[in-house]
């Protein structure tokens, strides 16, 4: 590349809302589709779009996290002219303080920042669900000349209230930005990923370091201020699959997109410049039994399947027993399901277990989760 990029990958939320999910892990270390975890998309979006310098911010429940993510070579990010980082709050000669919001997650990091000399920043979420090359976005954030782009997808308008929301003129410049706001403006959402000028940005990190009253959070500091003084804001139109895969609800529903083949998501083209890569389990093949049956599903290695299954995504170690019938299932890696039990629009957490001939969730819509065992 001819200009200096580094990426900052935000990976330290708790997800609540994915319950026992996780509990114990980071929601970016959460598996998805059998065979990944969340926090494989964007690093892998980052490879293939060339930007070798990368930094992964961690907090809740790190250790997990880390330890995937470990040195980057998954990713290609080990490299002679590579390298990724992982960053963790710290305890310094002044203080020892958690991250306070995305923003402040940065300013914590300008040192590291500092040391890379980027001419660009790419602020990146760790836990949504997508495919892309950023270099169309870097390229509009160049040639326009921009402070600070800002990738945003059109949302249905009843869902609007639920994202920070752009107004945009006739060239995309963005001219008024509300932060999840009662009555939007309009169906351009943000997507959580940011190009920012650093000298441009630098400067209001600093600024909102000092700011008591700042919750120190991109979506309601930095951008609204960055606007408010005339930066020049561009939105990038993305076009294609993205999912917040934030709740249970909609982390079953992108796992569905993915075993019904439908929407934008595909996995399975192995020429495909934005493929994305994960680790290798080093198990045993999967085995479907004499009486097993497997349709419109995926499932990753070390799968044993001696019962039946339909629309479901079965992760490494998975048992389905004899007699048992799993149907829009999400089966996570070493779960069981046991004989004749029946298992309909769940998640089956990591080690989870279904009793014998339980029938759980039969009929109903609401996606429910299954625990048990212990969660590692």
């Amino acid at each position: 590349m001819p200009y200096k990029i580094v990426a900052m990958i935000l990976a330290g939320g708790k997800g609540t809302r994915l319950e026992a999910l996780t509990r114990k892990i980071a929601k970016p270390a959460v598996s998805f589709a059998a065979k990944y975890r969340i926090i494989d998309f964007p690093l892998s979006n980052c490879a293939n779009s060339g930007i070798n310098k990368v930094g992964v911010l961690m907090q809740y429940e790190a250790i997990a996290l880390d330890s995937y993510v470990g040195n980057g070579e998954k990713w290609g990010l080990n490299g002679v002219h590579s390298f990724m980082a992982t960053l963790a709050p710290r305890q310094t000669e002044e203080d020892a303080k958690w991250y306070k919001g995305t923003a402040d997650a940065i300013t914590q990091n300008i040192d590291f920042l500092d040391v890379q000399e980027p001419d660009y920043v790419l602020i990146l979420s760790g836990d949504h669900i997508y495919k892309t090359l950023y270099n169309k976005m870097i390229d509009l954030h160049i040639k326009t000349k921009a402070d600070a782009t800002i990738s945003v997808i059109e949302v249905d308008p009843k869902e609007a209230s639920r994202f920070g929301i752009m107004a945009v003129d006739q060239n995309d410049l963005i001219v008024e930005f509300q932060e999840k706001p009662k009555v939007p403006k309009s169906n351009l959402a943000s997507m959580g990923i940011y190009v920012f000028t650093w000298k441009t940005l630098r400067s209001y990190l600093k600024a909102d370091e000092k700011d008591e009253n700042s919750d120190h959070d991109f979506g309601k500091n930095i951008i609204p201020r960055m606007l408010a003084d005339g930066n020049k804001m561009q939105a990038y139109r993305f076009q294609g699959y993205w999912k917040d895969v934030g709740t249970l609800a909609s982390l079953h529903q992108a796992n569905m997109d993915i075993a019904l083949n439908r929407g934008e998501l595909n996995l399975f083209d192995r020429d495909d410049i934005t493929k994305i890569y994960s680790e290798d389990t080093h198990s045993v093949p999967q085995y479907v039994g004499n009486k097993g049956s497997i349709k419109r599903s995926i499932a990753n290695q070390g799968a044993i399947i001696l019962g039946s299954v339909d629309s479901c995504v079965i992760s490494n170690e998975v048992v389905i027993e004899e007699g048992a019938e799993c149907t829009r299932c999400v089966i996570m890696a070493g779960a069981r399901v046991k004989k004749g039990a029946k298992v309909h629009n769940a998640i089956i957490a990591p080690e989870g277990v279904v009793g014998e001939k339980q029938e759980v969730n039969l009929g109903k819509d609401e996606i429910i989760l299954v625990t048990g065992g212990s969660y590692k």
